[in-house]
């Protein structure tokens, strides 16, 4: 199986160091715009499989050219990319994965399902953890729950081990994607129908084992992926919100209701800039990038289950990783991206098109390929 990897920053680095540690796993290229960034990625994760190469993502037919002879590329740039890259990678004739998190981009990558069938290929968007692990789970756990199921709650974040006021919060993936969870709109079921409501609201309070306690969760955009779609008219209630520490959404919030997240351009002496582009920078120079973190999820099915159980909880604790220098983040983004991947290259996942992985990726098999990598979800009939 050779598989190449589409950008150097932290998810590559985390899908590279599992997939040149995977049986089967002939070549890991890392490709990147630096390439110096791929080369020292490939010396530092120091694997006889693993090469590197210098690739402009933006540039189509370098990338046509650089795909082909892989089996499956992965996405690991920012999601606005995916689209092009998804139609590059049905051109080379090679599977396709990604990360996700933007609705609008993956109904573009759908458009593509008629030509990645005549070409016999599977592109799934969406797998990281969530969209991703915690839309599996729901899927999943909606075959095992039977009939009955009245609500689907997807909870999900990734939090530092050492909070820092005021927003008690460090970037454990890009600026850009967590401004897109903040600030679209969060598609949910209410009363068995799709809708679409703004990301930052229905603020709720969940607990977990300590040292953690009393956590706050909102609506956040991306998450649910493609579940409203395939439980409407099943489910009553279903929606996914982000798991931050207490306060944070309210001081957020704050910020880009007074417009910190607006793409309208405003002149800063002779620049010509968006609000959001200074707040991006802002938060890139404020908030801590390094230090442990920790991953919190928690999906639960409800209504009248099995043997008169009404709930069924999924939840995962994961820390990062000291001897492997990999967050949590990174590892339950990343490892189940890389585990989808080869997947498809073995067999494994049937059918072609565009699917995401609640569609297409049976939850035992993925449960037991994490649990190998020391993510461990607990499964709890209440």
């Amino acid at each position: 199986m050779k598989f190449i990897v589409l950008g150097a920053g932290l998810m590559g680095r985390a899908l590279a160091f599992d997939l040149a540690r995977s049986q089967g796993v002939e070549r890991v290229t890392i490709a990147d715009e630096k390439v110096e960034r791929a080369t020292g990625l490939a010396r530092e994760l120091n694997s006889p499989l693993i090469s590197s190469q210098e690739l402009d993502v933006a540039r189509f037919a370098d990338v046509v050219k650089t795909l082909r002879g892989h089996d499956c590329a992965i996405s690991a740039v920012p999601y606005r990319f995916n689209a092009e890259l998804t139609k590059a990678s049905i051109e080379s004739g090679v599977h396709f994965c990604d990360l996700g998190g933007n609705d609008q981009i993956v109904e573009e990558q759908r458009r593509m399902d008629a030509e990645a069938r005549r070409k016999g290929l599977l592109i799934v968007p969406n797998c990281g953890l969530a969209p991703g692990l915690g839309n599996v789970l729901a899927a999943g756990g909606a075959k095992i729950f039977g009939e009955g199921l009245d609500s689907i709650s997807i909870r999900v974040g990734g939090l530092p081990r050492h909070p820092r006021p005021p927003l008690n919060y460090q970037l454990v993936f890009s600026v850009e994607g967590l401004l897109n969870e903040y600030s679209g709109k969060a598609r949910v079921l209410r009363n068995f129908q799709p809708a679409e409501i703004d990301a930052m609201t229905e603020l709720e309070t969940l607990t977990f084992p300590p040292p953690f306690g009393t956590v706050e969760a909102f609506l956040t955009s991306g998450g649910t992926s493609l579940l409203s779609e395939m439980f409407a008219g099943k489910v009553r209630h279903m929606d996914y919100k982000t798991i931050r520490f207490p306060g944070h959404c309210e001081r957020f919030r704050a910020l880009l209701e007074i417009g910190f997240g607006s793409s309208e351009p405003i002149s800063i002496g002779s620049n010509l800039m968006t609000a959001r582009e200074v707040f991006m920078e802002l938060l890139k120079k404020k908030l801590p990038s390094a230090g442990p973190d920790v991953v919190l999820l928690r999906t639960e099915l409800k209504g009248d289950g099995r043997h008169s159980r009404k709930t069924l909880r999924y939840e995962l604790i994961d820390n990062y990783d000291e001897n492997a220098n990999i967050s949590s983040m990174m590892r339950t983004t990343a490892f189940p991206t890389s585990v989808i991947a080869q997947m498809i290259v073995g067999g494994r996942i049937q059918g072609t098109g565009v699917r995401t992985p609640e569609q297409c990726v049976e939850l035992d098999p993925l449960l037991s390929e994490l649990g190998s990598r020391n993510i461990h979800i607990t499964q709890e009939w209440l």
